[in-house]
């Protein structure tokens, strides 16, 4: 993990513009390629970032940070105030907590519920960055990558995003589809994730829980 604070400017272009006038922030280049731009507010919400796949070419006063896709993040630098880099070490995985886990396990044992003629392939299927919650496969037999939230946020969205990309690449699985899963869907996440061709479902966490019949329903 590298920190920087530095005072920069910091454009994006891609399928949209956007642009950060100079301030003071805190860079985060971490070590899956990743690169985010904080500010000293929003929480753990960058302004702006670049998802791996990407690269980061660094001149003294501009990095520009670029992916597969051509699109990319201009960084103009007018100081640095640190810059340092630290081993975090092996990541030992989420720990969902306990409405979380209720939901993949109950979708797990309902999982015709997310369609008619859908069987479960694996819970907390592996990839290289980690589990997804479920994989499945649809009636027509298409692979489907399940990602199961309490609440659904740009970042789920994202996430799913890059086990998506990783899961596609295997051509015994692909074409893999998303379905992002979650009690509540913010509008941004919702519109984000039918952008990149996921479906959202909603989830009834007291009537997963009471599930006993045909009438189990997902809205």
């Amino acid at each position: 993990m590298r920190l920087v604070i530095a005072r920069c400017q910091v454009d994006y272009v891609g399928r949209l513009t956007a642009h950060l006038p100079m301030a003071q922030r805190l860079l985060l280049i971490k070590a899956d390629g990743s690169v985010s731009i904080h500010s000293d507010d929003r929480a753990y919400k960058p302004l702006n970032w670049m998802s791996p796949p990407c690269w980061l070419i660094e001149d003294p006063d501009l990095w520009v940070v670029q992916n597969k896709a051509g699109e990319k993040l201009i960084i103009t630098l007018a100081e640095v105030l640190h810059d340092s880099k630290h081993e975090l070490g092996p990541e030992p995985g989420l720990v969902k907590d306990g409405v979380e886990a209720d939901l993949q396990k109950l979708l797990a044992e309902h999982v015709t519920k997310l369609g008619e003629g859908w069987t479960l392939v694996r819970r907390e299927f592996p990839t290289p960055i980690g589990p997804v919650d479920l994989m499945c496969r649809d009636a027509a037999g298409v692979s489907v990558a399940v990602e199961i939230k309490r609440r659904g946020e740009i970042d789920g969205v994202e996430q799913l995003t890059r086990y998506l990309e990783l899961l596609n690449r295997d051509p015994l699985l692909a074409p893999v589809k998303g379905v992002f899963a979650a009690q509540q869907i913010k509008p941004q996440a919702r519109t984000l994730a039918e952008d990149r061709g996921i479906r959202c479902v909603v989830l009834d966490y007291d009537e997963l829980r009471g599930v006993e019949s045909d009438e189990f329903r997902l809205f």
